[in-house]
């Protein structure tokens, strides 16, 4: 093989063609065998020579041939590949997706100094650490956000990841991403929840931590529709698979189904109970509005679900039995209050034992509510 080795008088032959076709095959030979073939020191440090030269050459397809060939050899010098780094697009980007041999400050500087599309190129790397990251966030485009948030390979921290809610947060192509992240900080699902598609919404409620009252305000938006009197209306598919994937990932907590029934959402918590028993959607209807006391009970109890949240639970299936929405503005609101304040009694009366935070929640709710209209006077 030695003979296809590219030798000191078979490279001046190659230079000495004024051609930019020739330059560019002997770029394009001479960084293959840089990958390739072993050399000696002396061949080693001549290739080196020759591309140092070969980065300032005027033709681009020159330049190129060496970018595509020694974007993934270690050996190469540092000051070739950032020579190569700082060039237009159709050189740089190789060197910025694959090179080893650019450090972090390498990388750092390229992000501030360089166009988006050469940002782009650093964020698909397969590992992008954390500073360089975070210099990307800071300084990219939402096209650049997006390529980030997608790498599953780029450290992103919490800071950076809350930095990308602020900058690109409305951007549906830095959601989408940003939300299928394997880890999605409690803060950033919280901040970004508000701003995303109701299908992203569940995928953050089905597959991330989110803070209690977050999670119920998400499931109560995501089933605005699913109250007792729009059953028909509703989808009765999309409910459960909510409700089933929640379990799956152990969100189906005893806060969020007392906050989503207090809240008028009766259809959430008939499949709550019905997942959580194991038993059919039918049956689990019947028993919970059952005439008599017996039926909620026995469900209630099979559930698992605190007793001391009993009485609250009873208030609300009551409440929703008995009451219907008045047909003015803001009915679903007002229904919703009217819900609340009966729990709330019951709270006063039978000492239903709340958390802390469950009835900091319902009250909290029942300031943002509007008063309950009187229709007769």
């Amino acid at each position: 093989m030695a003979d296809q080795k590219l030798s000191a008088e078979d490279v001046n032959r190659l230079l000495a063609d004024p051609s930019g076709l020739a330059r560019a095959e002997t770029a394009d030979k001479l960084s293959r065998q840089f990958g390739e073939l072993e050399l000696t020191e002396a061949e080693r440090q001549l290739a080196v020579d020759i591309f140092r030269i070969m980065v300032r050459d005027a033709e681009v397809r020159v330049r190129e041939a060496l970018a595509t060939n020694l974007k993934e050899n270690p050996l190469v010098p540092n000051d070739v590949a950032m020579s190569l780094a700082r060039d237009v697009s159709s050189v740089a980007m190789p060197i910025l997706e694959f090179s080893t041999v650019l450090t972090n400050e390498d990388l750092i500087e390229i992000v501030r100094s360089q166009d988006p599309d050469k940002q782009k190129a650093v964020a698909r790397r397969k590992e992008v650490d954390a500073k360089v990251a975070d210099e990307l966030v800071e300084r990219g485009d939402a096209d650049v956000a997006a390529t980030l948030a997608a790498n599953q390979g780029a450290d992103l921290t919490e800071n950076a990841m809350l930095r990308m809610v602020d900058r690109f947060g409305d951007v549906e192509g830095v959601q989408d991403p940003l939300a299928h992240r394997a880890r999605l900080p409690v803060t950033v699902a919280e901040r970004l929840v508000t701003r995303v598609s109701e299908t992203l919404r569940q995928h953050i409620l089905e597959n991330h931590e989110l803070p209690a009252d977050v999670a119920a305000d998400l499931v109560l938006h995501s089933r605005e529709r699913a109250t007792i009197n729009l059953s028909t209306e509703s989808d009765e598919d999309e409910v459960e698979r909510l409700v089933r994937q929640m379990q799956e990932h152990d969100r189906l907590t005893p806060s969020i189904i007392l906050r989503a029934v207090c809240m008028g959402d009766i259809k959430f918590f008939e499949y709550a109970l019905a997942v959580r028993t194991g038993i059919p959607i039918v049956n689990a209807r019947e028993l919970i509005h059952d005439n008599g006391d017996l039926g909620l009970k026995g469900i209630y109890g099979k559930a698992g679900l605190p007793q001391a949240f009993y009485p609250a639970i009873r208030a609300a299936v009551d409440v929703a039995a008995e009451t219907d929405y008045d047909g003015e503005e803001n009915d679903r609101e007002r229904y919703s209050r009217r819900m609340i304040e009966r729990v709330l009694t019951q709270y006063g009366d039978l000492g239903v034992d709340f958390e802390s935070a469950d009835l900091e929640y319902l009250l909290a709710k029942m300031n943002t509510l509007p008063p309950t209209l009187h229709a007769e006077g």
